[in-house]
């Protein structure tokens, strides 16, 4: 284990003004996004989008790291350079999806256990040799209090699987991010996500203490504490910012060299708001950083709309929500840039 290497890895991808891009959308997913633009799902249609995504100049100003879908980390652009070399030369670190997506816990009706850790340590020498510097597993803890989800088992279930994969990444000398997201599907109100979402990380920390990995050499992707998509009283950004960063300050420690948080569902003018907010309420232990998906891709997205003509259009919008959220990471984005030119 290079613990040397793994540290700066870490450190790169949350340097000065910068966050990542997730651009590691399963097939299924990446085909509902497609069909709200009307373009069909191919192979080329994909490697093509992710192209326009990966290309746009600038766009490493802001962004450290992308993580990648298996499929997207062996392609390459139209005239033949591999992705991984593409970023690579950028200066954006690549980064691959290595968990099989989030399935039933049995026992626990309603709950849910991430799996691919079968494999795994064999998986991570072929990322690394295509180039991939960091990792990305994802647990999804729901909430639902009238079934008393999220039960203690299934919390500690998806800890010791984030933990488990950790471990390997770091044996194999890559970084792992943890994303153990809270869902902020239901009507729990932001008191019931903050206390949950508590629980996860002082178990999540506790899971990677036991098997021994060393935090310098990682980064956390955690959700916003926010209030369910159902709840009646939404809590405004100043609250979100809050309660946020009370319960990071709370269970994280401060050797992770960053926060990356995970927009959830959140519009992408929303995601960058709630990070300013958090950035601006003073110094941390940590970068507090995003890493987000849809709040990234949505606006080039509906731009690009599958038209060839509308490429540089799109690029400019992705460049526009990197720069925006880079902007962020300080406290220095304001509703009124989101008109600007």
């Amino acid at each position: 284990m290079n613990v040397e290497q793994l540290i700066t890895v870490a450190n790169e991808i949350v340097g000065p003004k910068k966050g990542i891009l997730a651009a590691d959308e399963s097939s299924p997913t990446i085909k509902k996004r497609f069909d709200q633009i009307g373009v069909e799902s191919t192979e080329e249609n994909r490697r093509s989008y992710r192209e326009m995504l990966f290309t746009t100049p600038g766009a490493e100003e802001y962004i450290g790291g992308v993580i990648l879908f298996e499929e997207t980390l062996g392609q390459s652009t139209s005239d033949g350079v591999p992705f991984p070399k593409l970023l690579s030369d950028k200066g954006i670190i690549p980064g691959i999806k290595v968990d099989k997506g989030a399935k039933p816990l049995a026992g626990y009706p309603g709950e849910k256990v991430t799996e691919g850790l079968d494999g795994l340590r064999d998986r991570l020498v072929g990322y690394r040799d295509q180039g991939a510097l960091f990792a990305k597993w994802r647990a999804v803890i729901d909430i639902d209090e009238a079934q008393g989800i999220p039960s203690r088992f299934g919390i500690e279930a998806n800890a010791h699987a984030l933990a488990r994969y950790a471990a390997l990444c770091q044996e194999a000398d890559i970084v792992p991010i943890i994303e153990p997201e809270v869902l902020m599907d239901g009507a729990h109100s932001i008191e019931v996500c903050q206390a949950v979402t508590e629980e996860v990380l002082v178990e999540v920390y506790r899971q990677l203490a036991a098997h021994r990995v060393i935090l310098e050499g990682t980064l956390l992707k955690p959700n916003m504490v926010i209030a369910g998509k159902k709840c009646p009283e939404q809590a405004d950004v100043d609250e979100v910012a809050n309660a946020t960063a009370i319960t990071l300050l709370r269970t994280v420690p401060g050797a992770v060299p960053g926060i990356v948080f995970l927009s959830g569902g959140q519009s992408a003018v929303e995601a960058t708001a709630h990070l300013n907010a958090i950035n601006a309420l003073g110094e941390f232990p940590w970068e507090v950083s995003f890493s987000y998906g849809r709040a990234l891709q949505q606006p080039p997205l509906a731009a690009w709309g599958g038209k060839p003509g509308n490429i540089e259009a799109a690029k400019a919008e992705y460049y526009k929500r990197a720069k925006l959220n880079g902007l962020a990471r300080s406290g220095d984005y304001r509703d009124e840039m989101e008109n600007a030119a």
